[in-house]
Order: C-alpha cells, then sequence, then structure tokens
C-alpha cells in the first residue's frame, strides 16, 4: 500500500504538507479514471500509484479499464499513430465499431462521478453516451504536434464536449480546439519495484539470472517494440559504436494488450540484428518484472531512447532517476527531462552518428558518466515524482470540480 507518508525524506516536507492542504477542498468527492489497460505502458504505470495516492489523501478516486475487441484495438493503435502524424484509412466501420465499443462499454461503466478523466484516444467517445452532469477531462499522452487532420476533425467532435484537455508539453496545445488546455508532465514513483533503490547483490542477481554476461558494456533500450521508437535505427547506431568500443545491445521491451503491433516489431528488429543476436552481442529480453527492468536500467552504462515521437517517455525519466547517462531523441517530452551536455544528450532522431558519438564518449570517460548521473536524478527529483503530479491534479481537480459545483 503506497501512503504519501513514505515520500518523507525523498521530497521536502513543505511539499507534503502543500499536497495535504490542496486535498482538503476535494474532501467527499469522487473521481474516477478510464483507460485502456491495467498493464504495459506508462499510463498503467501512472495510474496504478496515482490513484492509491489520491485515495490515501482523502479523495475517493476509482481506475476503470475500457473493454475492447482485438479489432478494436488494431483501429485505436491506428489512431494512435495517425495522432502522431501517421496516415490512417479512417473507413466508416472503423469508426462504427470504434463507438459500437465505447458505447456499450458505457453500460458497464456507471460515471456517475465528481469529475472523470479519460486517458488517451480508446475510450474517448465514451462521453457521447452520457448525458453529462459533471466535468469532463480527456489526459492525452501523446505527442500531437502534427495530428493527421482526418482522424483529428473526426475525434474533434467528442473534444469539444470536454471541459479540459490536459497535454504534457506546450508543444501539444491546440489552436483549433476552443477547449480549455492544461499542461501537466507525467513522473515516475521513486518507490515502486521498477524505482526503488536497489542494493548491488540484487542488481547482478538479476542481471546473471537474465542472461546477460556481465564481460562488456552494455546499451539499453527499455521500451515497447514500436515503429515510434525506431528500434531497426538502435541496431544501425549499435554497429557504429561497436566499431570503437566492445560492448552489448540490450532491448528490453514489453507487450501491452492494447499495442498489437508490438510482435510485428519485434519479428521486424530480430531479423535485422540476427547475426549479433546470434554471436551473443544483441539480446532481446522482455521487461515483465519490473525489478528486472530496474536492475537492468542500474547495470546498462548507456540508456539509448531513439524515438522518432514521443509524448514524453517515463523510461528516460526512470533511467535519469538512476544516475544512468541518457542519449536521446529531441522530439516531445524529452527535452523537458534532459538538459543536453549536462543531465544527458539530445540528439536529432535520424542523426545515428551522433548518437553513436555520444555514446562512445560516455563509454569512454566514466567521470562525465558519473557527473551526468547526479545531474539528472536531481532534474527528476525536482519535476519529475509522483508527488508533483499529485499536486498538479489536486489543482486541476480544484479548479474543475469546485468551480462548477
Amino acid at each position: 500500500m503506497l501512503n504519501l507518508e513514505d515520500f518523507r525524506g525523498i521530497v521536502q516536507d513543505e511539499t507534503l504538507a502543500e499536497i495535504y492542504e490542496r486535498a482538503r477542498g476535494l474532501y467527499g468527492k469522487h473521481v474516477v479514471h478510464v483507460n485502456s489497460t491495467y498493464m504495459g505502458g506508462g499510463v498503467a504505470e501512472i495510474l496504478y500509484s496515482l490513484v492509491m495516492l489520491m485515495n490515501d489523501v482523502g479523495i475517493d478516486t476509482g481506475w476503470r479499464i475500457l473493454h475492447g475487441t482485438p479489432d478494436f484495438f488494431e483501429i485505436t493503435k491506428s489512431f494512435h499513430n495517425a495522432l502522431q502524424g501517421s496516415d490512417i484509412e479512417l473507413t466508416d466501420d472503423k469508426k462504427n465499431l470504434y463507438l459500437q465499443i465505447n458505447s456499450s462499454y458505457s453500460r458497464f461503466a456507471h460515471l456517475d462521478h465528481d469529475c472523470v478523466i479519460v486517458h488517451d484516444p480508446q475510450p474517448l467517445a465514451l462521453i457521447r453516451s452520457y448525458r453529462k452532469q459533471q466535468p469532463w477531462i480527456w489526459r492525452c499522452h501523446i505527442d500531437l504536434t502534427e495530428p493527421n487532420q482526418k482522424l483529428w476533425n473526426f475525434l474533434k467532435g467528442f473534444l469539444l464536449k470536454y471541459d479540459q484537455i490536459v497535454v504534457s508539453s506546450e508543444k501539444y496545445y491546440k489552436k483549433d480546439l476552443p477547449v480549455a488546455q492544461r499542461i501537466i508532465c507525467p513522473a515516475i514513483n521513486p518507490l515502486n519495484h521498477k524505482n526503488m533503490d536497489l542494493p548491488e547483490s540484487t542488481v547482478m542477481e538479476y542481471i546473471k539470472k537474465a542472461g546477460i554476461l556481465t564481460d562488456k558494456p552494455l546499451i539499453t533500450q527499455v521500451s515497447r517494440l514500436d515503429p515510434w521508437k525506431d528500434p531497426e535505427g538502435v541496431v544501425d547506431i549499435f554497429e557504429y559504436v561497436k566499431e570503437k568500443v566492445d560492448c552489448r545491445l540490450l532491448f528490453c521491451y514489453n507487450l501491452a494488450s492494447d499495442d498489437p503491433e508490438g510482435v510485428q516489431m519485434y519479428h521486424k528488429t530480430f531479423s535485422k540484428a540476427r547475426k549479433h543476436v546470434e554471436n551473443g552481442d544483441i539480446l532481446f529480453i522482455v521487461g515483465n518484472n519490473d525489478l528486472l527492468v530496474n536492475s537492468i536500467q542500474r547495470y546498462s552504462k548507456v540508456i539509448i531512447q531513439k524515438s522518432i515521437k514521443e509524448g514524453f517517455c517515463l523510461s528516460v525519466t526512470e533511467a535519469l532517476w538512476k544516475k544512468t547517462p541518457v542519449v536521446a531523441s529531441n522530439v516531445g517530452g524529452i527535452p523537458l527531462q534532459i538538459d543536453d551536455g549536462q543531465s544527458g544528450f539530445l540528439l536529432e532522431p535520424q542523426d545515428n552518428q551522433g548518437f553513436a558519438d555520444r555514446i562512445i564518449h560516455i563509454l569512454k570517460n566514466p567521470k562525465d558518466a558519473q557527473e551526468i548521473g547526479k545531474k539528472a536524478k536531481e532534474k527528476v527529483r525536482q519535476h519529475f515524482l509522483i508527488t508533483r503530479l499529485l499536486s498538479d491534479y489536486l489543482n486541476m481537480l480544484n479548479a474543475m470540480i469546485n468551480h462548477s459545483s
């Protein structure tokens, strides 16, 4: 059970007192979060901690999971991709199935709370099935810089009914959307199994149990196997690095129930990396154990995040918290987390040689790596812990619920 008092010593007492004060205005209120999966991905991880803490400070908070079919999740994955700029064949059949699943789910989900918070596009159309009597908030965790206009126009019909839209960066503000918009950056829970402090003996136990040899420095990308994470490009970078430093690459990946592309991308990346896999220099490990992921992020010499598009990227936050140097794409919410050259390195997504050069520098300069790691952890402590996220949500809910009542 997670309690706010557990964070004493990690954040200042003044921060905790401020959170309790903000919660007082919400005593007796009922709030519900709705998303499409309870595991696999940053949204589920955030909600697991956030919902517990909201209840702990006195707000009755629920969490509902949209019930979808494989066809529905194929469609909503294409929505996700199109919101980040991909083409989409938006047929009437796809729109009808999307609306039908949302409508059917509304019969199960009695959303009569004081505020409803809907996450991402999968349950966005739920609002269509309700006679709205409370504030509804859409929390979008996706990069909305250049959405496909055909899909955006379709979804905007539902968004107009919402009272507020929450995004992760000011880059995602939509001028053509006449609805109040707010920035709330995601955050990590430093006390959960994925981020808690671990003794070196435990780290090494998990590394060896996973079959990771310790004879070479390890470079790791922790992410879904998703085209937007460009795992094939990571293989290209590894080949550049390996010419200068004998090292090993690890893909620590997970598969979420609402992401049907993962298996396809695995086979595509594995095929490209086959010769390195056969000689033991590229590994694929499913990150279905949080202590394993934690250990891998701590043991790795460099974490790479070669995203083409990115809403925020909590795997970057996790690595920064563990003082592991990060070399990442200068896209989406990543530059909010990294001061280039200070707490990590930022590159344009297609600059493979630049990625390789920064990784080589870290591997060859352990003192620089140590200094970067210290600055990285402090930046996360100041800006990207779950206590700050909780505080932001309480601010928003006070404004939405108490203003509307």
